[in-house]
This record gives structure tokens, sequence and C-alpha cells, in this order.
């Protein structure tokens, strides 16, 4: 054998060696794309019924709100229109009521001025009147 022969058989061998490892990378990729494949088609099956729960959840969401709207609505008129009839009533009944009311404090006033005042008491501090000491019992 000369050294040309054995440098093609050096060759050859390296050759053969390169080849075989990219061999076992390119099964090892097909491997992981396989298995890539196999997870996205996984997830694709579960994310689907997930957004359709979730469209389906956001509609009935939507239709509550419009539900809440009416009736905030609903009670923004009830409350203006019991307004209006608390302005109505008052503006109706309250300035009678009121001319009522000063004449029957009128008339007390008038009526308690009829009794004769009371003669005022006379206050000596530092003794006990005889009327405060009938209460007591004799011991």
């Amino acid at each position: 054998m000369s050294g040309g022969e054995v440098a093609g058989i050096l060759v050859a061998v390296f050759w053969a060696i390169l080849v075989s490892f990219l061999a076992v990378v390119l099964v090892r990729l097909a491997q992981i794309l396989r298995a890539a494949t196999k997870l996205v088609a996984d997830v694709t099956e579960q994310a689907v019924p997930l957004l359709a729960d979730a469209s389906a959840t956001v509609r009935s969401a939507q239709t509550q709100l419009d539900r809440v709207d009416a009736i905030a609505s609903d009670v923004q008129e009830v409350t203006s229109n019991a307004s209006a009839l608390s302005t109505t009533v008052a503006s109706t009944f309250g300035g009678p009521l009121i001319k009522v009311a000063a004449f029957g404090y009128g008339v007390r006033r008038a009526i308690g001025r009829k009794t004769p005042p009371e003669p005022p008491r006379t206050v000596i501090v530092g003794r006990t009147l005889p009327s405060a000491r009938r209460g007591r019992k004799k011991d």
C-alpha cells in the first residue's frame, strides 16, 4: 500500500463517520419535528373548544350587560319620576301645611298665655325650706 491509498482509505473512513453522524442528527431532528407536530395538534384540539367557550362566555356577558343597562335606564327613569312627584307634592301641600302648622303653633301659644303664670320661687342657698322637709321620714 502506498501513501495515496492510505490517505484515500482515511478520507473514506472519515467521510463514513461524518455521514453516520449526520444521519443520527437527521433522525433525531425528525423525531423532534414529529413530537412538535403532535404537540401543536394537541394544543389545537384543546384550544379550539376553549376559544369557542370563551366566545360564548363573552356573548353571554354582553347579553347580561345589555340587560343591566336596560335596568339602569329604568331605575333612572323611576328616580326622575319620583323626584318630580316629590317636587309636586311639596309644592302642592307644603305651603298649606306650613300655614296650618304655624296657625296651630299660634293657637297653642295663645292658649298657653291664658293660664296664670306661676309665682316666682324664692331660692335661699344653704337653707332647707319647710316644704322640702315634708317628704322625709323621721327616724
